[in-house]
Formats: structure tokens, sequence, C-alpha cells
């Protein structure tokens, strides 16, 4: 089989919600970045095979928002679209499922990625009300829909949209209170978690700096850079915040160490390597393996990056010291430490042997989304693009990225240059 390349990305400037995307939704972003790439690389449309594209924050009215993009982007309407959810590695299931239609020779060329508007989520009502104005659609006589009216009436407080709930439908937790009660188990300190943080914000205002990030993005409208990364905090600023989840004296996650609400898109473009070289293109690198990992989420929500980047080593035969970068993605810093404390030292009750200690100067060595930022299913292509570009500018070889999800879920990816 043809290795599978990735010839290009490009993202949207991560931006905080409520800021300067608020007027957009993630149809536009995923558009913009979508018609950005195919410029850019100079794609003949004609030859795009399909469209995989993602978000978490579902607008019902759109259920196949992929085809959507294509409409809105002035694409061949020929082209096949597919959507997908998946919670944080939705970008990465989209991008698989690209893989997988190149490697089963389905395609030759296609395009995937994810937008996020946490600025505009879809609104929903409480299914009490659902309740009723589905029964008043159905009512047949005045007498009926008075009768259901007059129940909206009684209880005005029904009419009040409700936002997506942040609560895990398995367990009815938060994921700020599920990384905490996994803090406390692997014995994550407040103090780790910050510097964790510290880090992440220094790594991104240096790359920004060189001018790393600038490669990544397609500027939209008069916004150029991220805007979410404090090159100014320290440790003694993100040591006087207070915990959100957990307001006790025992609470470790504040804003400072945990990603922000994040408005942006990414996408990649990934070719049958014969069908790159045919086209003369420049790889940034293959995609070499791809595994999922889910597991109990009363053993820690994010905790199946545990599972799912040792599978990937042990299945490619590969040590720590064959991987010369790890984007791993900081959804907490918490969950980072503690998933590299079980990497480290193994986890029984999944059969997890020890795989080493991951030197902290192959991690995120250009930031993470504590810094950059975290629209949902934008980061898996944020991360593909930073790690080939990274492996680019280095003169390295061979990358992972670790991305943990709600649902207890994980991804874990294979990428080399040659």
């Amino acid at each position: 089989m043809s290795p599978v390349a990735v010839v290009g990305g490009l993202r949207t400037p991560f931006v905080k919600a409520g800021g300067v995307f608020s007027g957009y939704h993630f149809l536009d972003l995923g558009s913009h970045v979508v018609k950005a790439l195919v410029e850019k690389l100079e794609i003949d449309p004609l030859l795009i095979d399909e469209i995989v594209y993602s978000t978490v924050l579902l607008d019902p009215r759109m259920p196949n928002s992929a085809r959507e993009i294509i409409l809105r982007s002035n694409l061949p309407d020929t082209i096949s679209a597919h959507f997908v959810s998946n919670n944080c590695i939705s970008g990465l299931v989209a991008v698989n499922i690209v893989r997988e239609g190149i490697l089963s020779g389905r395609i030759r060329t296609g395009l995937a990625g994810g937008a996020e508007s946490m600025s505009r989520p879809a609104l929903s009502l409480k299914p009490a009300a659902e309740e009723i104005f589905i029964a008043l659609a159905r009512a047949r006589s005045i007498g009926e829909r008075v009768k259901y009216l007059s129940k909206l009436v009684a209880k005005p407080g029904l009419l009040i949209p409700q936002p997506p709930s942040p609560k895990e439908p398995s367990t009815g937790l938060t994921m700020g209170q599920h990384c905490e009660m996994m803090a406390k188990e692997w014995n994550i300190s407040r103090e780790d978690q910050d510097r964790l943080a510290l880090r992440s914000h220094m790594n991104t205002a240096r790359a920004h700096r060189e001018g790393y990030l600038a490669e990544e993005i397609a500027p939209l409208e008069l916004v150029k850079n991220d805007n979410i990364f404090r090159p100014d905090t320290s440790i003694e600023k993100l040591s006087t915040l207070k915990p959100v989840f957990d307001r006790s004296e025992k609470g470790t996650l504040t804003a400072g160490n945990s990603s922000p609400l994040t408005d942006g898109a990414s996408v990649v473009c990934i070719m049958n390597a014969e069908e790159a070289a045919r086209q003369e293109r420049d790889i940034l690198g293959y995609i070499e393996d791809v595994r999922f990992a889910g597991i109990d989420p009363q053993d820690g929500l994010l905790m199946a990056p545990a599972v799912a980047l040792p599978e990937l080593l042990r299945k490619n035969n590969l040590t720590i010291d064959d991987i010369d970068i790890f984007e791993i993605h900081e959804a907490f810093a918490a969950q980072v430490l503690a998933n590299l404390y079980v990497w480290e030292h193994g986890w029984d009750k999944y059969n997890i042997e020890p795989i080493g200690r991951i030197p902290e100067e192959k991690i995120n060595v250009n930031g993470g989304s504590i810094a950059i930022g975290h629209p949902f299913a934008a980061t898996g292509g944020r991360l593909i693009v930073s790690a080939l570009n990274e492996l680019k500018r280095s003169g390295k070889n061979t990358a992972v990225i670790s991305v943990c999800a709600a649902g207890a879920m994980a991804c874990a990816m294979l990428l080399r240059r040659e």
C-alpha cells in the first residue's frame, strides 16, 4: 500500500471564546480554512475525492456539516462529505477516516479537520419544554393547543434556552471535576500543574516570536495571531488563581492550568503518496499508524491516553527513545501529568507496562493547548501540522500525538517525515 502523506495544513488563529470570532459560526471558520488551504496548495478542486469534517458543539439544524462546508467553499458539489463527532479526538477521527480511505484505495486525496465556535453554540430547551412543544405540534384542536400553551405560561422558566451541558452523560460530572479526581488519585500537585502551564505559555510565546505559529495560520480578516497565550505570566501569578472545579482547600485545577474556551478551525490535506509524487507535491510527512482506546470513565475520564500511546508504540516496535517529538494535548495540566506518571510507572488495572519517562524537552516544544487554546474538534489538525512542521525545522523524523477525550477515550497517532 502506498503511504499516506500529509501535504499541508492550516488553521485559523485560536482565540478566546466570546471575543473577536464571536460573530462567526463554526461553519464560517471551517469554510475559511478549507478555502485557504486549497488556495495555498493550489489544489485542483476536481482532484479532491472526499472531505471529512467535525465539530463537538453540534448544531442539529445541520446534520452533515461537512457537506455544508463544501457548498460554502465554492468547491465542486460532486465531492463527497462526511461529518463526525467524538469530543476532543474528533479532528483525529476525521483524519483517520480519510487515511483509511486512502489505504483501501477508495480515494486518493482528501481533506480532514474540525471547527468549533464556543462563542455560538446551538441552544436547546429543557426536556420538559421539548415535550410540551412536541405535543403542541401534534395537537389537533384549539382546546388542545390552549392546554399545552397554558403549561408554558404557568412555567415561563421552561422557555429559557439551555447551553450544551458540560457534564458527562454517563457520570453527571464535568470534565474538570473528573480531572480533579484524577489529580487526587495520582497525587498531582498544584505546583506541578502550574509549572506545566507556565512552560506551555513560555514555549508558545517563543514559537510566536520565531514565527513558527504564523506558518500554521490562515488569518481571518484582521485577526492574524492566537490571542490566548500570556508571555508575561509567571509561577507567582498562576499561584494566585483560585480552583474552579473543587473550591475547597483540596482543589488544584484553576483557569491558569486548564485549557480555555476557544474558537477556531483547522484542516489538513492528505494524499496517497503516489498521487502526491505525481502532482510533484512537497510532503510534510506520513501518517504511519493510529490507535484509539477507551476505558471506564470511573477510572479517570481523561486517562485513556495511558492505554492508547503505549499500544501505539508496542504495535510499531518503538520506544520513547525512538520518538523525537511528543505533541500531548493539554486539556488540563493535571491530565498530562497523570498520564505521564502512568506511562512511566505502568497501570496494572489495564495491563499497561511502563514505557519510561518522556523527557520534558520532547513534549509540546512550541506550546500546548493551555496557552494556544482548545477549540475541541480543531485541536487534532493543529497538532498534526505543528508536529510535522517542527520535524521539518529540526531535521528530525518521528513524532507521536496523544489526545484525550470525554467519554474516557483517546487517540494516539504516529507521524514520520520520511
